[in-house]
């Protein structure tokens, strides 16, 4: 499994960004699929995580400015993240955890990760 992370960019506080997570040869029947962040440092958070049955996860930090989602077709999930904030400056990681339900956001749980993205985020 490869997971490819796209869709960083410098952006002014209060705007949008949508990132990209592309999985290749994946066939997995349980899944989930994550985002997670790491600012200079910090330790690296959860940021957002979706099952394979559409359920969804989010840290307080990004609830009701972000939103996860997902293209079964095109083994894509995406992550919409308005209403930006300099806080939410990091590089962010797709990841995906295999393993049997239940899923939450920690990393250690996490089997393949992608190679991050930069967000950052102007005051």
């Amino acid at each position: 499994v490869q997971l490819q992370a796209s869709g960083g960019g410098l952006v002014e506080s209060g705007r949008s960004l949508r990132l990209s997570c592309a999985a290749s040869d994946f066939s997995f029947d349980d899944w989930a699929i994550a985002w997670f962040r790491q600012a200079p440092g910090k330790e690296r958070e959860g940021v957002s995580l979706i099952r394979n049955t559409g359920t969804t996860d989010y840290a307080d930090s990004v609830n009701g400015r972000f939103t996860i989602s997902r293209d079964v077709a095109k083994n894509t999930v995406y992550l919409q993240m308005n209403n930006l904030r300099p806080e939410d400056t990091a590089v962010y990681y797709c990841a995906l955890d295999w393993g049997p339900p239940p899923y939450a956001m920690e990393s250690w749980e996490f089997d393949y990760w992608g190679q991050g993205t930069q967000v950052t985020v102007s005051s």
